[in-house]
């Protein structure tokens, strides 16, 4: 709990994230996302290793990606790599149950283990496909928020027309070895604007927009 309190004071004093962020952060037990093995780090800010080559992102990157989308309670995200359900549970929390997250997952071992921790945790709002959320998901669109947790070569263009006028996309853009990451705003004509936040290093997206197997 210590290392969760000055994660929080961390946050407070560099990054400067909204109250119901920080919020959703202190109520999601980070604990229920991470592999029984490795639970003793669950509050070091770091990567942490899931199955697969596939990682539980470091609790500030997942601030900074929560924090890039702007939620609204009753807002509709959309997930591309829903890895152990924990930023779904982060989005969960501050969309309120009037809201809804539609994550996607490839690898079918991790779509179970994040059902089951989201069913620990008790977020009921969050709906787990095994899919490939390159492509969005035309029958639940659009969307107010996509989140994209893993490397892309570029936002897939399916997923943009999926995205309501003035909603928000947020995810890392570049190769396999290295991205930055992107929020890109659409406004009421369809045009997006789009601002870095920074360099990142996350594992790549497969599908049909992401990198090959």
């Amino acid at each position: 709990m210590e290392q969760k309190n000055l994660l929080v004071e961390f946050w407070r004093q560099h990054f400067g994230f909204s109250e119901p962020v920080l919020n959703a952060f202190r109520e999601i037990e980070r604990v229920h996302f991470v592999p029984e093995e490795l639970r003793h780090l669950s509050y070091e800010d770091v990567p942490l290793m899931l199955l697969r080559g596939k990682t539980i992102s470091q609790p500030t990157t997942v601030m900074i990606m929560t924090s890039a989308l702007e939620l609204s309670p009753g807002d509709k995200v959309f997930e591309v790599g829903t890895g152990s359900g924990y930023q779904a549970a982060i989005i969960a929390k501050i969309v309120g149950p009037e809201g809804k997250v539609i994550s996607t997952e490839v690898i079918p071992e991790l779509v179970s283990f994040a059902r089951d921790n989201l069913r620990k945790a008790g977020i009921a709002n969050v709906e787990v496909h095994e899919a490939d959320g390159s492509k969005g998901m035309e029958s639940q669109a659009p969307f107010d928020r996509i989140i994209i947790t893993a490397a892309c070569r570029e936002f897939p263009k399916e997923l943009l027309g999926q995205l309501k006028a003035d909603g928000i996309i947020v995810g890392p853009v570049g190769n396999r070895d290295e991205q930055s990451m992107v929020r890109a705003v659409k406004d009421k004509s369809g045009r997006f604007s789009h601002e870095l936040l920074g360099p990142f290093m996350f594992t790549p997206m497969y599908g049909k927009y992401g990198f090959e197997l």
